[in-house]
C-alpha cells in the first residue's frame, strides 16, 4: 500500500508542476502574442505515455538529484529507459522544442532546419514558464540559462540568430 501511496504522490507533485509550468508558459505567450501556443503549450505531457514516465522520474525517489543548479537536466543519459522514450514521444509531439527541427540523415548525421517564428517565440515562452515554475524569477534567468546551454542545441543559423536578438545578446552571443 505504501508504493501505492508514493507513487500518487508522486503523480499529484509532477501535476502540480506541469500545471504552474503551463500558467507561467501561458502568461509568457501571451505577452508575446500567441495565447493559443500558451493554451495548447505541452498537453502531450498529459498524456499516459508522457505523464507517468516524467512523474515517476521526477518525483518517484526523492533521494536523486535530476537537474543541474540552472535547471537542465541530460534527458539522454537518465539510464531510466520509459523516461528516455516519454522524451522521445515529448519532442516530437511538440514543435516548440529544436529537437523537432532535426532530420537525420540516411548517411549519418543531420539536417537541421529552421523553426518557425511562433515555435521559436513557444520555446522561448518554454524556457521562461520553466525557470519560473523552478522558482528562478529574475529578470536576465533565461538569457543565462540559454548561455549556458546553447552549445548542447543544434539550431539553424537562423533560428540561433533570432533568439539570441530575441534575449538582447550582442553579436558574440555573449549576455
Amino acid at each position: 500500500k505504501e508504493g501505492i501511496g508514493e507513487e500518487v504522490r508522486a503523480y499529484l507533485k509532477y501535476l502540480s508542476y506541469v500545471l504552474r509550468h503551463k500558467w507561467f508558459v501561458f502568461v509568457e505567450c501571451c505577452k508575446e502574442g500567441i495565447p493559443w501556443r500558451g493554451i495548447v503549450h505541452d498537453l502531450s505531457k498529459l498524456l499516459p505515455g508522457e505523464f507517468i514516465p516524467y512523474a515517476r522520474y521526477f518525483y518517484g525517489r526523492e533521494d536523486t538529484i535530476r537537474r543541474d543548479k540552472t535547471g537542465y537536466y541530460k534527458p539522454t543519459d537518465t539510464g531510466d529507459k520509459a523516461f528516455d522514450f516519454a522524451w522521445l514521444l515529448h519532442q516530437k509531439r511538440n514543435k516548440h522544442h529544436w529537437q523537432w527541427w532535426i532530420l537525420p540523415e540516411d548517411e549519418g548525421g543531420v539536417k537541421v532546419l529552421p523553426m518557425p517564428e511562433v515555435y521559436r517565440k513557444e520555446m522561448i515562452c518554454d524556457w521562461k514558464g520553466a525557470g519560473k515554475a523552478q522558482g528562478k524569477k529574475g529578470p536576465n534567468e533565461c538569457r543565462e540559462w540559454y548561455q549556458v546551454n546553447k552549445t548542447k542545441m543544434q539550431l539553424h543559423p537562423e533560428t540561433r540568430k533570432w533568439i539570441e536578438q530575441k534575449l538582447e545578446m550582442g553579436e558574440s552571443g555573449n549576455v
